[in-house]
């Protein structure tokens, strides 16, 4: 067991004060900027710490309480994950837990994944989505988590939005951040260029956008082959560059009164839609 003191003899720094590391740590949470500039974020929770370390991501540094005894996991994280140790007094490690009571066990600090859209692989089955310009890291994180259970390939967040890499977002997908190519993108121009590379290689990839006003009910167009989904901004929905992109808009059938759902519902429910028609044609072939 590693306790205060007997780190296995491997250099520990230790984080008693509000001193300068503390504060820069703080900025991982609150400061896009200062995430960007560091290249680094910070991830809270078991799963989506053991899951970046399962997924190969770079893992700079462990934050761990110095005045208690770790578990078998923080102990077993702490051997081989390979990055620096720092014990924190307990009341500073809450803080950055941002939790309501106690902190976390650990906290880990791990190196951004470049924004290269060559990271999400695109192949006869491809499924990729767009988030355009969302406003919400939580929605960005929600989305995430889908895409990952349905089976899709990556998540591009395009023009002046939320930050993937925002607490809110990483704890949102449940882990699933670090499974999933998650690419961000200036405009929908680089998104365009890409696809029409891939295009050009054989790929016929179909630009699909969700609206309230679609041209067709989702369940009525072909979903099976590679299709890229764009999702809107939470308030204004699609930009006019994007339906221009689009070879088919669609819409989800809807009763009562609500008038759209939440971004990350309407996500939810086209990659669904999407996992379905692929497995009723797998079946279908078998």
């Amino acid at each position: 067991m590693i306790v205060p003191g007997s780190e296995d003899r491997v250099a520990v720094q230790r984080i008693t004060t509000r001193n300068a590391r503390f504060q820069q740590l703080q900025t991982l949470l609150h400061n896009r900027t200062k995430r960007g500039r560091a290249g680094e974020f910070l991830v809270q929770g078991v799963r989506p710490i053991t899951m970046a370390v399962e997924h190969g991501w770079t893992v700079r540094s462990l934050l761990y309480d110095a005045d208690r005894p770790l578990s078998r996991w923080a102990e077993d994280l702490l051997r081989r994950a390979g990055a620096e140790r720092v014990a924190m007094a307990p009341q500073l490690l809450a803080e950055l837990s941002e939790k309501s009571e106690g902190a976390a066990e650990v906290l880990a600090v791990v190196e951004m994944a470049p924004d290269n859209l060559s990271r999400i692989r695109v192949h006869d089955a491809f499924l990729g989505l767009v988030f355009d310009r969302p406003t919400q890291p939580g929605n960005i994180g929600s989305i995430v988590r889908s895409a990952d259970a349905f089976g899709a390939d990556g998540l591009i967040v395009t023009g002046h939005a939320a930050d993937p890499y925002d607490p809110k977002s990483v704890r949102a997908s449940t882990g699933s951040f670090f499974a999933v190519p998650v690419v961000r993108g200036e405009s929908h121009r680089e998104v365009v260029d890409w696809l029409g590379r891939e295009r050009a290689q054989g790929r016929p990839v179909a630009v699909v956008g969700t609206d309230e006003g679609g041209e067709s009910d989702v369940s009525e167009l072909d979903l099976t082959g590679p299709v890229l989904l764009l999702i809107g901004n939470e308030t204004t929905g699609l930009s006019a560059a994007w339906r221009e992109a689009c070879d088919h808009v669609v819409s989800i059938p809807m009763t009562g009164s609500a008038s759209s759902l939440n971004a990350s519902n309407a996500a939810s429910v086209v990659l669904y839609e999407a996992r379905r028609q692929r497995l009723a044609k797998q079946r279908a072939a078998e």
